[in-house]
């Protein structure tokens, strides 16, 4: 149908729900051991990557991922029946419903082995914000003392460090990270044994305990028996709730690399306070041109999974009464979302953000230029005084620091205290400390 495969660790997980199955069955006497034991071994080869290709339904299908779930019983039982000595197809060794299938429905295999898949890539994406957080706290480290001009909508605002703006970044993502690693914890509960709609019909009660044991213990994940195994069957927005903290986090990435190619536009016409690493020639026509192509890649990421949380919260409320028949679309959005962002986030650290320099000189200039450092002298000489100054300096395209000096407001020595980095980058007056003359004007 759209050429795309079932996500590749929703077949791992899914052959790890049938493993446990097998396992359960074999302990419990529901299965003959030698139909067994080729159950587990066909399921845990299924698991380490063997017989992919032989799933070969589309990503998207209806019937709530029966198609997927069949195709991977008859992949394993006709791989059993290897084992055992017979021939494919030859049913009557080991069925792929009657043996493979024993105790289950597609309608708590599939959502618990979607679940399991989930825990796994999101423990994957929350190491890869953590990754890029450290990158950005080691250039909040190297940045600390550059002092520039900070922008509001676009215009000279006020002045912060390059420092302060990567360590913005850093705390975002350590927001991101704290979220995706606590979402594990709404992914833990599976209905496993609910078969059909989660009533458990046709499964032994003690099945139901022991293969979430099992599972358990295969996968080294925290799953437990959802306390409504109807309830769980039926509603899908667990998902939803994770597709939102995964696109939280995309809508950070995608705000910073937005600010990294303003940051790094240019390198003559642009702002240019940072350099990127040049990562591929940028263009056919122009040489010399290098393009942030891997901020913008990270923001096509970005933008591709906020989609796709639109998807996944129609599928979930496009659920009915006991069954949401639209898990594959879930799936496919859910685990390629997490599988991406984790990806754009290491290749962000990686090949973008460790490479990152600062244009210093740039910065200095930008800030002694902009009209916004007339904001740090406000508590000394009055907002309108300092409005007239700041008109005047775009009129004459004067530095403001020129006009302070000119006016006889402040002498250099002074302007230079207040234009301190430490001491326009933190909470107070800028400078007031050491301006013993200014002490009762500016509220010292």
């Amino acid at each position: 149908m759209s050429g795309l495969p079932v996500h590749r660790e929703l077949i791992w997980a899914l052959a790890l729900v049938k493993k446990a199955a097998a396992m359960a069955n074999l302990e419990l006497g529901l299965l003959e051991e030698r139909v067994a034991r080729a159950i587990v071994q066909a399921a845990e080869e299924l698991a380490q990557g063997l017989w992919r290709e032989q799933i070969v339904v589309d990503a998207f299908q209806g019937g709530a991922g029966t198609s997927t779930n069949m195709n991977v019983n008859e992949v394993i039982a006709n791989r059993a029946i290897e084992l055992l000595g017979g021939e494919k197809g030859n049913y009557s060794l080991v069925h792929p419903l009657d043996h493979v299938n024993l105790g289950q429905s597609t309608n708590d295999v599939y959502p618990t082995a979607l679940r399991v898949a989930a825990i796994k890539l999101v423990r994957e994406l929350s190491r890869a914000m953590a990754e890029l957080q450290g990158a950005l706290q080691e250039k909040e480290k190297e940045f600390a003392s550059i002092l520039k001009v900070g922008r509001t909508q676009l215009q000279d605002a006020v002045p912060i460090t390059l420092g302060q703006e990567f360590g913005a970044w850093a705390e975002a993502v350590a927001r991101d990270w704290w979220r995706l690693y606590k979402a594990e914890e709404r992914l833990r509960q599976v209905n496993l044994g609910g078969t059909a709609v989660g009533t458990g019909l046709n499964a032994s009660r003690r099945y139901i305990f022991r293969v979430i044991e099992i599972l358990r213990e295969l996968t080294g994940f925290g799953l437990a028996r959802a306390e409504n195994s109807v309830e769980a069957t039926q509603n899908a927005d667990v998902f939803v709730e994770v597709s939102g903290l995964v696109k939280a986090a995309a809508v950070n990435l995608a705000k910073i690399s937005g600010d990294l190619r303003l940051l790094s536009s240019g390198p003559r016409a642009g702002l240019a306070e940072i350099k990127l690493p040049e990562v591929q020639a940028g263009s056919s026509i122009m040489p010399g041109k290098v393009n942030p192509v891997i901020p913008e890649m990270v923001t096509q990421v970005a933008y591709q999974v906020m989609a796709a949380d639109v998807a996944i919260n129609m599928a979930a409320a496009s659920g009915q009464l006991e069954l949401n028949a639209f898990l594959p679309l879930i799936a496919n959005n859910l685990l390629c979302s997490m599988e991406m962002l984790a990806n754009a986030a290491l290749l962000l650290a990686e090949k973008c953000v460790r490479g990152i320099t600062a244009n210093e000189a740039r910065c200095r200039e930008l800030f002694l230029n902009s009209q916004a450092l007339i904001t740090a002298f406000v508590p000394y000489i009055g907002y309108e005084k300092a409005a007239a100054l700041a008109r005047r300096s775009a009129q004459e395209n004067r530095p403001v620091t020129d006009l302070l000096l000119e006016e006889g407001l402040f002498t250099k020595e002074e302007i230079e205290v207040v234009l301190c980095p430490e001491e326009l980058t933190t909470p107070g007056v800028a400078g007031i400390s050491k301006l013993k003359r200014f002490l009762n004007k500016a509220g010292g």
